[in-house]
């Protein structure tokens, strides 16, 4: 049974991802976002009285994450870790304050990384531990860039060298770490960056991608970003 922590699952990719996962009951999940999940859903409703969900309302930059070591203890190890959560600020590049790029960097760099660093003494327990960063075609070397997200794009390729610098630093400790550079996603995040825009591809469609990936892709890949996009705006 894996052992699954994954972080931004009250909405979009995240809360797909939680339920896809959840649906298979060969996984226990540990859940964390800024808010509660809704528990109208049965998926996750009846995952949480199985005891395979255990959610917090966590915020990652200010909070601390002793809060959850009661169920990481219980779980022992941590076999797949999605750093899912994100967040983007849309604006011109020369009206961003230092306040909107610290806030992204925060999100999207800083607490991904003091999340594996809390989590170190889990994973390592896994012996085949995967960790996956969500990142974004906007921080992918070479791909089309956009006015108004200067700052989020920046974040998302410090995440995508971090995943590279990490394998290296885990390398021989059955640790691997990958990232995925998401295109067009139809989300609430998509509409803020590119408003009016409709995705082809649906929150659904690329958590099926995503559960995959997490659950074999560091059977093939390690140290990778790894562009996810069937179309970027």
């Amino acid at each position: 049974m894996s052992k699954i922590l994954i972080t931004g699952v009250s909405r979009g990719i995240g809360l797909e991802l939680l339920v896809q996962l959840l649906s298979n009951n060969d996984h226990e999940l540990i859940a964390i976002s800024r808010n509660s999940l809704d528990f109208t859903n049965p998926v996750l409703s009846g995952a949480r009285e199985e005891n395979r969900l255990f959610s917090y309302a966590l915020d990652l930059v200010n909070d601390d994450f002793d809060i959850i070591e009661n169920s990481l203890n219980k779980f022992n190890q941590i076999d797949i870790l999605i750093n899912n959560a994100g967040f983007l600020i849309n604006k011109p590049f020369l009206e961003q304050t230092e306040e909107d790029w610290q806030k992204q960097f925060e999100v999207n760099v800083f607490s991904p990384a003091k999340l594996i660093r809390y989590l170190y003494p889990w994973l390592i327990k896994s012996g085949n531990a995967h960790i996956v960063n969500i990142s974004s075609m906007g921080g992918f070397q070479g791909s089309s860039k956009f006015p108004g997200l200067s700052a989020y794009s920046a974040s998302k390729a410090a995440l995508g060298t971090l995943t590279e610098c990490l394998a290296v630093e885990f390398s021989g400790k059955g640790i691997s770490v990958n990232a995925l550079a998401l295109g067009a996603v139809q989300t609430e995040m998509l509409a803020q960056a590119f408003p009016g825009y409709l995705a082809p591809v649906s929150a659904s469609k690329m958590a099926e991608y995503i559960a995959s990936f997490a659950l074999s892709g560091h059977e093939l890949f390690n140290g990778k970003q790894i562009p996810v996009a069937f179309t970027t705006p």
